[in-house]
């Protein structure tokens, strides 16, 4: 019996290393060479996973980073640091990645903005718009105010203030989740060193915008004229100011008859 026990016991041994030995041959031999350049690279990164370059993850982006498929400042999170790490790396300029934000183009509060009817239902905006008239502002161009966007945020930066949501911009990282999530595009990324922007997302015609709400943009030009930089134009019915030309004199914002021009 008990000899039976030790060559039991022995011809396991003897499989387990002839199995060990095996998947050892079999790994070298199906092994796939990873660029080195991937790992410090993946190092590099945040690690935040939040998918705001567009690709599965950290590990995504750094894969496509060293093929060639995303540039080295592809990662909204880490901004320019992140990208002259990785440029090093690569052997490339950085060039020169500009830290973002992302910004709410709404300012039709509780208190300035019409409703056409009381919403009742789930508390999601992409639900909302698919009622007649969009959700219950009537406005069909504004924040919903359902906190949609402070649900997909990853860094608390979003919250509902007053019915519409407001961004906290030390905490935002410009993943552009909550970008993506709104369902009237209201929410766009600007540079984080921008001085002012328009807070106001409505195409429509000034006297259609004023029936609806007392802060919406109404194109009337005013501000255009205030510009000595060519920063401000007003497209679609719409201020628009190119952040890049702004010198952040403040003229235009104190012009507004609306007062959406807000200093940012």
């Amino acid at each position: 019996m008990t000899t039976i026990i030790i060559w039991s016991v022995a011809l396991l041994a003897i499989l387990g290393i002839l199995i060990g030995i095996l998947l050892g041959v079999a790994a070298k031999a199906f092994e796939v060479e990873t660029d080195e350049r991937v790992i410090q690279v993946r190092e590099c990164l945040p690690g935040n996973n939040c998918g705001g370059c567009g690709y599965p993850g950290c590990d995504g982006l750094a894969e496509a980073i060293v093929a060639g498929n995303a540039p080295v400042g592809g990662c909204p999170v880490g901004g320019a640091a992140v990208a002259g790490k990785i440029g090093e790396i690569m052997g490339v300029d950085a060039g020169s990645a500009v830290k973002k934000v992302a910004y709410v183009k709404c300012a039709g509060t509780c208190e300035v903005a019409s409703n056409k009817y009381n919403y009742v239902g789930e508390m999601d905006c992409r639900r909302a718009v698919m009622v007649p008239g969009r959700g219950d502002k009537a406005c069909s161009h504004g924040c919903l105010g359902l906190g949609s966007c402070v649900a997909v945020c990853q860094f608390d930066a979003l919250s509902i203030v007053d019915g519409i949501a407001h961004v906290d911009k030390e905490k935002c990282v410009a993943c552009g989740k909550c970008v993506s999530t709104c369902p009237n595009n209201v929410i766009e990324l600007i540079p984080y060193e921008a001085s002012y922007a328009v807070q106001c997302n409505s195409k429509d015609k000034g006297k259609e915008v004023m029936s609806v709400c007392k802060a919406g943009c109404i194109g009337c030009g005013l501000c255009v004229k205030q510009c000595e930089f060519d920063a401000v134009k007003v497209e679609n019915n719409i201020a628009f100011i190119d952040a890049e030309k702004c010198q952040g004199c403040g003229k235009c914002a104190e012009k507004c008859p609306k007062k959406i021009i807000q200093a940012v």
